[in-house]
């Protein structure tokens, strides 16, 4: 303990420079914070960057896995892999504020980026929806007989959904709408249900007989893996971003 010396070289109250002293525990909590800060904001940067990877892998895998052309079904786990896996993961992580490409565009660049990519996945997953129906006409199979594709279903209206949703965002004078900015925060939860949904039904493509046919039981889990990182990574930005409660009182 030290005296620190005051006015016309009185002593003033004694301050304390022991580490262990009770009052530097808050400038010692402040430091801690930092650290912690810091040491969060790379582990949501390398999360950001495993789900980019994660997206591109999986992919890739299953396209190269399905001998695209070889069948009408090989088109199927193709396109709904590009279209789910990536153009859909690569759409809303356009607006992550850690692990978007596009941090050093504008919000309405953003956007555009975003209904691009958007579209380009109701594109190619029609494509293969297209194809896997064709392809069961043509092998006269039932249709609708898994949880896989009753779930696709679901997933497909979804989509149709959020797609409408966002061109009302998009154009708000198409609707009359009392707030904007709450069709945004609806836009963007029930997308994520949408994307879940999506995910889901990828996952339960990853349980059928033609792939698991085709893979061993490492390879098996590590595509589950690479589905849920991005997954995981998406719910956590929405979380953040839209579902406080700051965000939900607008």
């Amino acid at each position: 303990v030290s005296r620190s010396p005051g006015r016309g070289g009185l002593v003033s109250e004694p301050v304390c420079v022991c580490a262990a002293c009770p009052q530097r525990e808050p400038m010692n909590q402040g430091a801690a914070r930092r650290r912690c800060g810091g040491l969060h904001l790379y582990l949501r940067k390398a999360a950001g960057a495993a789900a980019h990877l994660s997206a591109l892998a999986i992919s890739v895998y299953v396209g190269v896995l399905s001998r695209l052309g070889t069948s009408r079904f090989s088109w199927h786990p193709a396109c709904m892999s590009v279209a789910v896996c990536f153009c859909m993961t690569e759409a809303i992580l356009t607006f992550s504020k850690d692990s978007s490409p596009f941090f050093c565009c504008s919000v309405t660049a953003k956007v555009r980026l975003h209904w691009i990519m958007q579209v380009l996945a109701t594109i190619i997953g029609s494509i293969g929806l297209v194809f896997i129906v064709s392809s069961k006409n043509i092998s006269e199979s039932p249709h609708l007989t898994s949880w896989h594709s009753i779930l696709g279903i679901g997933t497909v209206i979804a989509v149709g959904g959020q797609l409408l949703c966002g061109l009302c965002l998009l154009f708000p004078k198409l609707i009359n709408t009392y707030s904007v900015a709450r069709l945004r925060l609806y836009h963007a939860t029930c997308g994520l249900l949408a994307y879940l949904m999506a995910v889901a039904t990828a996952m339960l493509g990853l349980c059928s007989d033609w792939f698991k046919a085709q893979v061993n039981t490492v390879v098996w889990y590590l595509c589950v893996i690479t589905l849920l990182i991005p997954a995981l990574v998406i719910m956590n930005q929405v979380n953040s971003g839209y579902l406080s409660k700051k965000k939900i009182e607008v």
